[in-house]
C-alpha cells in the first residue's frame, strides 16, 4: 500500500512519487503495489477538467514503464478522458509486463465529485497468477454503494483493490478514529461475507482547489481479509509511507448459487422493501 503525497494539479510530481514508490515496493520484494485514487491531479482538482489524459496515454504510460521496470502489478487511480469526451475517475491493474489488464471507472461518485467525473458503467474480475482481482475505488465501499462489493465478490475476486482518497477536516487528530465506522466496517462486511481480502490505499496531503479545499488526507490505508485487519498505514498527513502486507489467497470454493446459499447459512439477510 503505497500512501502517496497528491499535490492537487501537480501531475509530474505526483508521477514521481508514484515511480518511486513501485521502486520501493520492488525492492522490498513485493508483488502488488496498490497506489491512491486520481494520483495524477488528485481528487476533485479543478485542473482535471481541462488536462485529464486518456488511457493509455502519458500519465498511464509511466506507470506501466514503471510496473515493467520493476516486474510488479501495479494498481492505480488516474484521471481519465474518454473517447467520448467525458472524464472519468478511473483505475487501472498493470501486470509485470507493462501491460493494463483492466480498468475500471467510479460508480458511487460523491455529489461534490459530480461536476468532475462521470459515472462508471461495468466492472470486471481479472485472474492473475496471484489471484482473482477486482477493483473499486474509494466510496465504492461506502456502506450506501456496498453492492459493488458484493458484485465483485460474487464475481469470484479473491482481492478487492480499491485506490481511495480517505479525507477529514483539518482538525482531526491522530487521536481521533474517523474510518473505524466508516471503512473498517464495510472491508470487514465484505471480507468475512465473502472470503475475500479488501485493500484500499489513500493518499496524504492537504486538498488544493476543489469543493474540499483545506481538508487533508491522512493516510490510514487498510487490509482487512476474514481474520481481520492485516495491516493498516500510519495516520500521517504530511509525507508518504509504503505499508507492506503479506495477505495469503483466499480460498473461495462457491459459485453463482452456491453463494447465495452461503450467505444464508451465515445469516445474512437479502434485499427487502422497506415497511
Amino acid at each position: 500500500m503505497g500512501q502517496l503525497l497528491v499535490e492537487g494539479g501537480e501531475p509530474d510530481r505526483n508521477l514521481e512519487r508514484a515511480a518511486q514508490m513501485i521502486a520501493e515496493a520492488a525492492r522490498q520484494n513485493c508483488d502488488v503495489v496498490l497506489l491512491p485514487e486520481t494520483l495524477d491531479f488528485a481528487w476533485t482538482h479543478p485542473s482535471a477538467l481541462t488536462e485529464a489524459q486518456p488511457i493509455p496515454g502519458i500519465y498511464s504510460d509511466r506507470l506501466c514503464q514503471e510496473a515493467l521496470c520493476h516486474q510488479v502489478y501495479v494498481c492505480a487511480g488516474l484521471t481519465e478522458r474518454g473517447p467520448d469526451g467525458r472524464i472519468y475517475n478511473a483505475a487501472i491493474l498493470i501486470n509485470p509486463q507493462g501491460d493494463i489488464i483492466s480498468k475500471y471507472h467510479k460508480i458511487n461518485l460523491l455529489t461534490v465529485e459530480m461536476p468532475y467525473y462521470a459515472v462508471g458503467q461495468t466492472l470486471n474480475v481479472v485472474d492473475t497468477p496471484l489471484g482473482k482481482i477486482g477493483i473499486n475505488i474509494c466510496a465504492d465501499n461506502f456502506l450506501d454503494g456496498l453492492s459493488i462489493g458484493h458484485t465483485l465478490a460474487r464475481m469470484g475476486a479473491e482481492f478487492i483493490l480499491s485506490p481511495s482518497s480517505w479525507t477529514v477536516d483539518y482538525s482531526v487528530t491522530e487521536e481521533d478514529d474517523p474510518y473505524h465506522e466508516k471503512w473498517v466496517k464495510p472491508y470487514s462486511i465484505l471480507a468475512q461475507l465473502y472470503n475475500v481480502t479488501v485493500v484500499g490505499t489513500t493518499s496524504v496531503g492537504y486538498i488544493v482547489g476543489g469543493p474540499y479545499e483545506g481538508k487533508k488526507s491522512v493516510g490510514c490505508s487498510l487490509a482487512v481479509d476474514a481474520s481481520g485487519i492485516r495491516a493498516q498505514g500510519k495516520f500521517n498527513e504530511f509525507a508518504g509511507d509504503l505499508v507492506v502486507a503479506d495477505l495469503p489467497r483466499p480460498v473461495r470454493a462457491e459459485k453463482g448459487t452456491q453463494i447465495g446459499e452461503m450467505l444464508l447459512r451465515k445469516g445474512f439477510r437479502f434485499d427487502t422493501l422497506p415497511k
